[in-house]
């Protein structure tokens, strides 16, 4: 072969893996992912409106994808929100477990009606608590009553707390410990009730989390890599252990806590003590795919998603941020103006939000991650329906 014909050969190689290496995963293949002068508009009116430092949205209809930031990377610093930005995922986590766990019952490794007791025997007693009572369905829908864990008491509620304790390596055990020193907030549901009483609780998922270890011989976070991250190529998406850097490119996150007038820089923090209810590091394009895979069945078998979609009413607190909001396996469903709902979860932490609208079908998404966050109630309640507008906008086309 002449140089010349290998060169030519080499380059069709070269192109190729290019193409195989960048086209993203069956039904989030984007036709662009340059954003229209409106999406800019609306990520910059999103920031006005919020008083935030930077917000990214990412927009897909079919197979077109959008995608724009407004504000700063760094605070002062004028430097824009990379694309590709890694953030911490939050609570969105337990759409990711709650996934593993189907997973692992359509497997037959474990039952949604076994009882905590089953598997983790004497962990949940006392103060009322009885784990002989909850089932792995109560945990993931969060009508076992368990009492949900006050995260503050590890974090703090100042600024000076959070300085102090950013890097503590909090066991999850003891959050767990700590939460079963209440009484129950209310009996576990009984079977069949399609109104349960119902608390979101990190308390469950961080239970989960030591069930799939359980069930499956090896930690929770080895099985969500293995069983969704790589099986989905999400190559942004880690759980980051003891590590409390946001690693790849990322944008800073900022709060403003109780009895500050300024913000403070919460990026470099252990999220070892949230585990199994909030501690995945994602990217919007990751959490698209995820969601979309999950939503069409690509995950689940027909009975595991049926099992997922099933939902009840959320209570009288959630409904005030996230009105008409009824609770799944681990996914959030909410009524769309055009009709029909959306499906998701959200995910808040010191310093950001993200939010998350799928159609039933997976054939539309929005990602919206804001960072720059309050302890005012107002301004939250403010910020939550603006951003709950524009999901609810894009996903009805508009």
């Amino acid at each position: 072969m002449t140089a010349s014909r290998r060169a030519a050969a080499l380059a069709v190689v070269c192109l190729a893996l290019c193409l195989a290496l960048t086209s993203p995963s069956s039904g989030t293949a984007p036709s662009s992912g340059t954003a229209t002068p409106s999406l800019r508009g609306e990520a910059a009116a999103v920031l006005d409106a919020t008083g935030a430092v930077s917000v990214t949205v990412r927009v897909r209809d079919g197979r077109h994808t959008e995608h724009a930031a407004a504000g700063e990377a760094v605070l002062g610093g004028g430097r824009p929100v990379p694309h590709g930005a890694r953030f911490r995922a939050a609570s969105v986590t337990k759409s990711f477990v709650a996934a593993t766990v189907l997973h692992l019952a359509a497997e037959g490794r474990l039952s949604l009606d076994d009882t905590v007791e089953h598997w983790l025997p004497g962990r949940v007693r006392g103060h009322g608590n009885d784990g002989r009572r909850i089932t792995l369905r109560h945990l993931l829908q969060h009508t076992g009553g368990l009492h949900d864990i006050d995260t503050t008491r590890f974090t703090g509620r100042t600024a000076a707390d959070f300085e102090r304790r950013r890097l503590d390596r909090v066991d999850p055990r003891r959050l767990v410990t700590a939460a079963l020193e209440h009484a129950p907030d209310f009996p576990p549901a009984a079977p069949g009730d399609p109104a349960p009483r119902w608390n979101y609780s990190n308390t469950g998922y961080l239970l989960l989390g030591a069930v799939v270890e359980r069930a499956a011989g090896r930690p929770w976070p080895e099985e969500v890599h293995e069983r969704i991250v790589r099986r989905l190529g999400l190559r942004g998406t880690r759980v980051p252990g003891d590590d409390p850097y946001l690693r790849g490119p990322h944008a800073r996150t900022y709060h403003r806590f109780e009895g500050s007038d300024r913000f403070t820089d919460t990026t470099v923090r252990s999220m070892v003590w949230a585990d199994a209810a909030g501690a995945l590091v994602s990217t919007s394009r990751d959490l698209d795919r995820f969601f979309t895979a999950l939503l069409t069945g690509e995950l689940l078998p027909p009975r595991e998603l049926a099992a997922l979609r099933s939902t009840v009413p959320g209570n009288e607190e959630h409904q005030r941020y996230t009105p008409g909001m009824r609770y799944g396996l681990g996914l959030m469903r909410q009524p769309l103006p055009c009709g029909g709902g959306r499906w998701g979860h959200h995910g808040d932490l010191e310093g950001t939000f993200v939010r998350t609208g799928f159609t039933a079908d997976g054939k539309r998404s929005v990602v919206i991650t804001v960072n720059g966050r309050t302890t005012d109630e107002d301004r939250l309640l403010r910020t939550e329906k603006i951003l709950q507008d524009l999901i609810d906008r894009k996903l009805c086309g508009r």
